[in-house]
This record gives structure tokens, C-alpha cells and sequence, in this order.
């Protein structure tokens, strides 16, 4: 059975949460994930957590801040203007909502405060500065040959 290395193209469900069960993500009652380790997709702690595994281990483990989304930037919560918001959304704290950049890609921003005038949104990942608690299920693994170069 193939072991999951560096470049593996991995399918797996996973959680991915706070420590004390709170879920921000969970693939278990949907499809799962395919990505290639080692391309960046998922922070370094989650890809070095797989590193190993085979195909039908589970595995949870717990990834501190520094290996997992980092610690929180102050220069990612920023001020907007109410106006840039509909005028039928009802902005709460606690709220994650995606917002889209200029280049298309979308950002999930966390309301951290709300008045009359602005609302401010934290751009650092909701599991900055906190351990993650990452739980998968090893679906497939492919480990393509070696890429030959002359």
C-alpha cells in the first residue's frame, strides 16, 4: 500500500476546527478533497500531520499555531464602510463572510465589530493563534513516478 510522501496526490476527508469541537470545516457527509502534498494547498502542519499515512488510516491530531494558519496580524482587520455592504445585510459579530478581491479570488473575513458607520473585518484565518484540531480519513493515495530531468 502506497505511503503518503512529498508530492502524493491525496483524496481524504477532513475536519478542521478549534480544539474544543467547534468545526470550520468538515468533508465527511460530502465529497472529499484531492490535492497534491507539498503544493501549498494546506498549511505546513496539516501536509507534515499526512506524511506517512496510507490509505484507510484516521487519524486527529492537534497543530499548534506556528505549524498550522500562524498568529494573528493586526494590519488584517480593516475598517469598511457600511455602504459597501447590501442594504439588507444584517452584519453580526462572530459572522464569517466571503468577501471577493480584485483578482477574482474570494477571502473569508470574520465581523469583529459593527456601528452605524463601518464594520470591521478580521482577514486572518478564524484558527490564527489557535491550535487546530485536524482530523482525516485516508480515501486515496498516487505517488506519480519521479519527474526525470536532463
Amino acid at each position: 500500500m502506497s505511503k503518503i510522501e512529498r508530492n502524493s496526490i491525496v483524496t481524504l476527508h477532513h475536519q478542521l476546527g478549534y480544539t474544543d469541537g467547534y468545526l470550520l470545516e468538515d468533508s465527511f457527509e460530502s465529497e472529499p478533497m484531492t490535492f497534491r502534498l507539498g503544493c501549498g494547498e494546506l498549511a505546513e502542519g496539516l501536509e507534515l500531520a499526512l506524511l506517512g499515512l496510507e490509505v484507510g488510516d484516521d487519524q486527529t491530531l492537534d497543530i499548534t499555531p506556528d505549524l498550522a494558519f500562524g498568529y494573528p496580524d493586526d494590519n488584517l482587520v480593516k475598517d469598511l464602510p457600511r455602504s459597501d455592504f447590501a442594504d439588507d445585510f444584517d452584519p453580526q459579530e462572530g459572522l464569517i463572510v466571503e468577501f471577493s478581491t480584485p483578482d477574482g479570488q474570494t477571502l473569508p473575513g470574520t465581523i469583529v465589530d459593527v456601528d452605524q458607520q463601518r464594520v470591521q473585518v478580521d482577514f486572518n484565518h478564524p484558527l490564527a493563534g489557535h491550535t487546530a484540531r485536524y482530523r482525516v480519513h485516508i480515501v486515496e493515495v498516487e505517488n506519480p513516478p519521479e519527474e526525470v530531468t536532463h
